[in-house]
């Protein structure tokens, strides 16, 4: 490992960014890197002009990488190297607002009954029905299924940030089922890997879910994620308060709990009625 990568893994620690983001932003490091040929700390303000234009205008990469690899980019001059450059400055990636996809409850029934490995579908049941992030599913322990009070635990979310959600009855029941069948004596994690030393890996999960969306029919685009946005869609459909769902979600800003009112059936039939009504009237 260079002297520059672990100066900057301890600055991104000391930071608090997330196991995540470090390794997202270490990667990006050693693609500016590779375009270059040389080290970082060598590379002039021009040189790094020259590289977000080429990712933006040759290469057109997502929005969202280009974003990535500035906020690495920036953390590494700024923080790492404490180098201030203009240009750094003047970059701007757009974010765009997208929709998230939403299941129906009947795609929800139908996208887990095809999972077939147990630890997959049994953390995916618990992103919909307690709307977990995969990251917080894959990492819950045995001990943060409160079945007195009917809670599950979410320790360091999003922001380092614990919360509690709701358990249903139901699948407590099936956690149990899971547990006495499937889970491997004396493990730590409640959804292991086939090390039952690690926890069950986001991307394994993600191929589970992605197969069994080929095996219903389903053609939307569907991620972990999506289960999520589902779970909060679904709670506005049954008339849950939006700061109620902001809480479980973890969400810091209602802001992004409110793009869920855009995804309600609900929402689209009075809609409808309202321009039907309109359109009876001309």
């Amino acid at each position: 490992m260079t002297e520059l990568r672990c100066r900057m893994i301890q600055d991104m620690q000391l930071h608090g960014l997330a196991a995540g983001t470090q390794q997202k932003y270490l990667e990006a490091i050693e693609n500016l890197a590779a375009h270059f040929n040389k080290s970082p700390d060598l590379l002039s303000e021009q040189e790094i002009r020259d590289y977000f234009l080429h990712l933006t205008q040759v290469r057109r990469l997502a929005h969202s990488t280009v974003r990535i690899r500035l906020f690495a980019v920036k953390f590494l001059f700024l923080k790492t190297l404490n180098r201030s450059l203009p240009v750094l400055h003047l970059l701007r990636v757009p974010c765009p607002r997208k929709l998230p996809e939403v299941l129906s409850q009947q795609e929800v029934r139908q996208l887990l009954g095809r999972v077939r490995r147990p630890v997959a579908k049994m953390s995916l049941t618990l992103m919909y029905a307690c709307g977990l992030r995969v990251s917080e599913a894959n990492h819950l322990r045995p001990t943060d299924i409160d079945s007195q009070r009917m809670v599950v635990r979410v320790r360091a979310g999003k922001g380092q940030k614990d919360r509690e959600v709701p358990l249903p009855p139901k699948v407590l029941q099936q956690l149990r089922a899971y547990w006495v069948q499937d889970h491997p004596t004396g493990c730590p994690w409640l959804f292991p890997a086939r090390d039952p030393a690690l926890p069950l890996a986001n991307n394994s999960v993600r191929r589970c879910l992605q197969s069994a969306a080929r095996g219903c029919g389903i053609l939307k685009r569907i991620a972990c994620h999506t289960l999520r946005h589902s779970y909060a869609t679904h709670l506005l459909e049954q008339a849950v308060d939006i700061r109620v769902i902001q809480g479980l979600l973890g969400h810091s800003s209602l802001r992004t709990t409110v793009v869920y009112l855009h995804l309600t059936q609900a929402t689209m039939k009075a809609v409808q009625a309202t321009i039907d009504q309109l359109m009876n009237d001309l």
